[in-house]
């Protein structure tokens, strides 16, 4: 039995991500997008999908990036 790191569950069933270097220990899908999804800079959201990056800045698509003013970023496919 583990623990998960997002929700403290202790579950039989978890499973293991690693992530630069340190590893985490999950009961869902869903408490690992929480705990290991970057958020969107402009709406908040989880991205789960390719999205949209400007250096360091994480946008869920191009039309975050372009409402918070970056130009030029396109959706991934």
């Amino acid at each position: 039995m583990s623990i998960c790191a997002t929700c403290g569950n202790d579950y039989d069933n978890t499973f293991t991500i690693t992530k630069d270097g340190q590893s985490f220990d999950f009961d869902s899908f869903e408490c690992a997008i929480h705990k290991l999804a970057p958020s969107c800079a402009q709406c908040g959201c989880r991205v789960v999908g390719h999205g949209a990056q400007h250096g360091d800045t994480v946008y869920c698509g191009a039309h975050c990036a372009q409402q918070a003013g970056e130009a030029g970023l396109v959706d991934h496919n």
